[in-house]
Order: structure tokens, then C-alpha cells, then sequence
């Protein structure tokens, strides 16, 4: 009986966990204000950048799915072309810091800059209260802030939902594809997609 109460305990636990993480905002609504300290002890707000389109990436470096758009350096470019735009861009980690796959600031920082990667701020959620105002998920996940802080875009990076490298020419960038329609003053016609990657640990 104590074996079937305790599984019992654990996944409900896990459910309400789950339940608590999607509980994000939606598209066409405001995104969630938040302070977090960057990984040069900075704190950082989505306040701060009002006014202009905000880019947030969610991201874990042992993550496959996240290797995959690093070592081709499609979230490089991605985030260059998107500054050269105007728009800020801020890279999150979320790991919670007892988890096997969490990079100090220090670290992660470093990662980044061995990569080529050029984020605004690289944000430590290590608390997870921003990646679960946000509902994020997975890493990556995207999602994407228009100059009035309302969600244009949320989800997957692009279209092929796979760890393959080769995947990503064939790939649609939706957050290109939406920062291009946003920034234009169109709708943004995927403003949402189901994001894929590895599960972030809060």
C-alpha cells in the first residue's frame, strides 16, 4: 500500500508540476514582466526594453536539440539578423541548479561566446519563475515580443521538430518568418507551434 501511495504522490506531483509550467500566457495577450539577473550579476527586465521587439530563447547546452541549432549555427544567425533588426534578444537557462545538465553563469556565458552567439543577455532563471510565468517547456523554445510587450509568437524555432543537423536548411524559421511579419505591421500568420527539444528541469 505504501509503494502504490507513494507512486500515487509522485505522479500526481509531477502532473500538477506539468499543469503549473503550461499555465503560460497566450499569444495576442501581454507578456509577463520579470528581473533576472543576467550571467554578469545585471538584472534584467522585459521593461527595460520596451519599445522594441524582445526575443526570448530558451536554452541548455547538453541538449541535443539545442546542439543541433548551435553547431549549424542557425540560432547565431537567427539572433544576428534579428539584432540587426533592432530587436533584443535574451537567452535563458532555467535548469534548476541541483540538475546534472545546469552551467553556472560563468560557464554558460563562456559556452555562448565559444559559439559565436551574440544574445543581449543571457538570462539565470535559476528559481524557474520565468520560464513558468512563460509556460516554457522545452529547449529551445521561442517566443516573441512585440514593442508593446504583447506575445506575437510562441513555440518551436522552426518547422522540423528532430535532432538531424540536416534538417534545419529545409527547415521554416517561425521566428524569423514572425519577427519579418511583425516588424512590418502584418499579422503574424504562425504565431504559434508546438515547441520540441529537451524537457527544461526546473
Amino acid at each position: 500500500m505504501k509503494r502504490s501511495t507513494s507512486i500515487f504522490a509522485i505522479t500526481a506531483a509531477a502532473l500538477l508540476g506539468a499543469a503549473l509550467v503550461q499555465a503560460s500566457v497566450s499569444v495576442g495577450k501581454a507578456a509577463p514582466e520579470f528581473k533576472v539577473k543576467d550571467t554578469s550579476g545585471q538584472e534584467q527586465s522585459l521593461s527595460a526594453y520596451k519599445g522594441k521587439f524582445v526575443v526570448l530563447e530558451w536554452t541548455n547546452p547538453e541538449c541535443p536539440f539545442v546542439q543541433k541549432h548551435y553547431d549549424t549555427s542557425n540560432m547565431q544567425s537567427t539572433q544576428k539578423a534579428a539584432e540587426a533588426k533592432g530587436a533584443v534578444w535574451l537567452t535563458v537557462s532555467s535548469s534548476a541548479p541541483d540538475q546534472g545538465d545546469y552551467r553556472k553563469p560563468s560557464e554558460l556565458a563562456a559556452w555562448l561566446k565559444e559559439k559565436g552567439a551574440t544574445p543581449t543577455a543571457t538570462l539565470m532563471d535559476d528559481d524557474g519563475k520565468l520560464g513558468q510565468a512563460y509556460g516554457a517547456r522545452t529547449t529551445p523554445h521561442m517566443y516573441v515580443i512585440d514593442p508593446q510587450g504583447t506575445l506575437v509568437y510562441a513555440g518551436a524555432i522552426d518547422s522540423k521538430a528532430t535532432a538531424r543537423k540536416e534538417d534545419v536548411k529545409s527547415a521554416t524559421n517561425y521566428v524569423t518568418a514572425a519577427l519579418d511579419e511583425a516588424m512590418a505591421g502584418k499579422p503574424v500568420t504562425k504565431s504559434t507551434s508546438e515547441p520540441y527539444g529537451c524537457s527544461i528541469k526546473y
